[in-house]
């Protein structure tokens, strides 16, 4: 009769200790999604960026260095790229990738920008081939011979 008593209890523990479990499952859900900045995933994740290009039908520039290139996927998928190059090729390496899209020019840029081409209309679409619906190209000029170029390629 005795080991029929610790059941007993031992059930009652077990159905006690679910609301307790479920406030601290709760507790941490709030913690997660206050602190984090991608609380339901999706965060930017490095890839090569070969790759990052590729999703809005373009190559990594000859003399392309100081190369970041980063996803997020969770609804959509947005790569983005990062890279200096030299100065004199933008022009001619985004004519040559993109050569059925608008000429690059400062309409529509980024803030800061000094050129940009943007892939985002239906009269200006990201190449065939390409995953991406839509892909804008931010160009900042470093100096005489060294542009910054931001590459962003996403679906929407």
């Amino acid at each position: 009769m005795a080991a029929r008593g610790w059941a007993r209890w031992g059930l009652f523990a077990l159905i006690m200790a679910l609301p307790a479990l479920a406030v601290v499952w709760l507790a941490v859900a709030v913690v997660r999604f206050a602190t984090s900045d991608h609380p339901l995933g999706g965060g930017p994740e490095k890839v090569p960026c070969a790759e990052a290009l590729d999703f809005g039908g373009a190559k990594l520039p000859k003399g392309a260095y100081d190369t970041e290139c980063t996803v997020r996927a969770w609804m959509d998928t947005d790569y983005s790229a990062s890279f200096r190059m030299p100065r004199a090729s933008v022009r001619d390496w985004l004519k040559g990738t993109y050569p059925k899209g608008p000429a690059p020019g400062t309409e529509y840029c980024d803030e800061g920008a000094d050129l940009c081409l943007n892939l985002d209309s239906e009269e200006h679409r990201a190449p065939a081939g390409a995953d991406a619906d839509a892909v804008v190209v931010n160009v900042t000029y470093e100096g005489p011979d060294t542009a910054r170029v931001i590459f962003s390629a996403f679906t929407v």
